[in-house]
């Protein structure tokens, strides 16, 4: 038996080499090299031409027979699991057909209930004599009835967010500066003397025949504009006149000083004709409603308040502000009222509630001075070694001022896009408000007798045509300035060269 198991055992072996030494002879011509194995074998007999090396086949097979071994048991996903996931993809989807929802009525409710009132409120139709071309401005022009290109954004309520693919990962392209204006140099043209003490406030009248200046020395003096002769000196507050303002539709001058009193002048007597009473604190500033028979003041109690002119009642109290109200602006569209303090922000008011619409908090030290352009739709604020420009209604940063290394005490601009900014140390510069392009940068000269201390620029205002300028110092005098009427693009250049790219904030 032990000899038949090992015979057949050796016959069997015997069998196995013969069918390897076969097998090696009839495929050795392929696979006996390595180079073989990355080649593609020649198929006569083949349909396709497209055949992977046996290398690679190999690995393919070996690679798809380990996925099945490890995952096969998962292929699919356990039943309560599944089911699971079928009800949060309906809940997915039915709030995304809630949100559609909730979009659509949003939009309607955007759209304005009574266009009459909205046009009152919002729409200011563009003046016969404007005749800017479109597109000229990077920021808003205020024009038409709130409809196509020429209303404001946001006219009818603010945007809304939609659906839509972002592109904040989208490269922006190069930032491409625009060239600025060409503007003529300003000179001194009239040095005013009169006032005893700081002149801290200027207005003009709307028909351009004089203006009015408040000073430390508690007076208030009417200027003839085109000679700079004194016309009137009116004396009833008991301390620095820190506001003027001379209504266009009533014989009215409004002043308010820091003995807390704010008056209103009857300009055909010449006398005081009301008190407004509810400051705590000195009132500081003052401004009126281009279309409204209000006034709204600021002070040191860190409200600005809004009084009817003629009942004298106190109709709102803005308050919000931690700090002084150091500035206040009114104009025709929303935000009607805005504020700036020494807290270092800005506020845009709803005259309507007496709430505030928004807070602009990018400068970083109080804020003294605000100018509103004549013909856009925008503002510029002045602070310590800062001067910024927004756009009306969202308050949207715009640009810096950048240059002015001083504590901006004034800020004006005139409808020929030039910005004037007045420091505290007698520094004053000429500004392109399209393009923030400082052209002129000068010092103030005190007056004679006078400590060097005493050349700060504290208020400053443009004449009704814009063609002359008018600061208040602190050398007690009243400077008038002009552009230069010999200036030409050739003998005065414009020195400007385009930067890579500005600091936004």
């Amino acid at each position: 038996m032990a000899d038949a198991a090992e015979t057949s055992s050796t016959a069997a072996q015997d069998l196995v080499r013969k069918s390897a030494k076969r097998t090696r002879e009839i495929f050795g011509a392929d696979y006996g090299n390595i180079d073989n194995l990355n080649a593609i074998p020649p198929t006569p007999y083949s349909f396709s031409s497209a055949i992977a090396p046996p290398a690679e086949q190999a690995e393919k097979i070996n690679l798809s027979t380990r996925i099945r071994a490890e995952y096969e048991c998962v292929r699919e996903l356990p039943t309560a699991l599944a089911a699971k996931q079928a009800g949060a993809a309906a809940s997915a989807a039915a709030r995304r057909k809630k949100a559609r929802t909730a979009q659509r009525q949003a939009d309607e409710e955007a759209r304005p209930s009574d266009d009459r009132a909205a046009k009152m409120i919002e729409g200011i139709t563009a003046r016969p004599d404007d005749k800017a071309p479109r597109g000229m401005s990077s920021a808003l022009t205020v024009r038409g009835k709130g409809k196509g290109e020429g209303a404001a954004p946001n006219a009818k309520g603010p945007t809304l967010q939609r659906n839509e693919p972002s592109n904040s990962l989208v490269r922006k392209d190069t930032v491409r500066q625009v060239k600025p204006e060409w503007h003529a140099p300003w000179k001194l043209m009239r040095v005013i003397s009169g006032h005893l003490g700081w002149v801290r406030s200027l207005t003009v009248e709307p028909g351009n025949q004089w203006f009015a200046s408040g000073a430390g020395d508690r007076t208030i003096k009417i200027w003839d504009l085109a000679s700079g002769t004194l016309r009137l000196t009116l004396t009833g507050h008991i301390s620095t006149v820190r506001g003027l303002a001379v209504s266009p539709r009533h014989p009215y001058l409004f002043s308010c000083g820091e003995d807390k009193m704010v008056k209103c002048w009857d300009l055909e007597t010449n006398k005081v004709i009301r008190h407004y009473h509810g400051h705590l604190s000195g009132v500081y500033t003052l401004a009126l409603h281009p279309t409204l028979d209000v006034l709204v003041t600021g002070g040191r109690d860190a409200a600005a308040r809004v009084w009817d002119m003629r009942t004298r009642s106190n109709i709102h109290v803005l308050s919000g502000h931690t700090g002084t109200v150091a500035d206040v602006k009114c104009q025709e569209a929303d935000p009607q009222v805005i504020s700036a303090s020494l807290d270092s922000t800005i506020r845009m008011w709803d005259l309507a509630a007496g709430k505030t619409m928004g807070v602009l908090t990018h400068h970083k030290k109080g804020v003294r001075t605000l100018t509103t352009h004549p013909t856009e739709f925008t503002f510029a604020s002045g602070s310590s070694g800062s001067i910024k420009q927004w756009k009306c209604p969202e308050g949207a940063f715009m640009q810096n001022f950048e240059g002015h290394n001083a504590i901006i005490n004034t800020l004006a601009v005139n409808e020929d896009n030039v910005l004037f900014s007045g420091g505290d140390n007698g520094s004053v510069s000429f500004w392109d408000w399209k393009t923030g392009h400082r052209f002129q940068s000068s010092e103030s000269v005190a007056q004679p007798g006078s400590l060097d201390a005493e050349a700060g620029i504290m208020s400053s205002t443009f004449d009704r045509t814009g063609l002359r300028l008018i600061s208040g110092e602190a050398d007690k005098t009243i400077k008038v300035w002009k552009p230069d009427e010999e200036a030409t693009p050739e003998t005065h250049p414009l020195d400007w060269k385009p930067t890579l790219g500005r600091r936004k904030f």
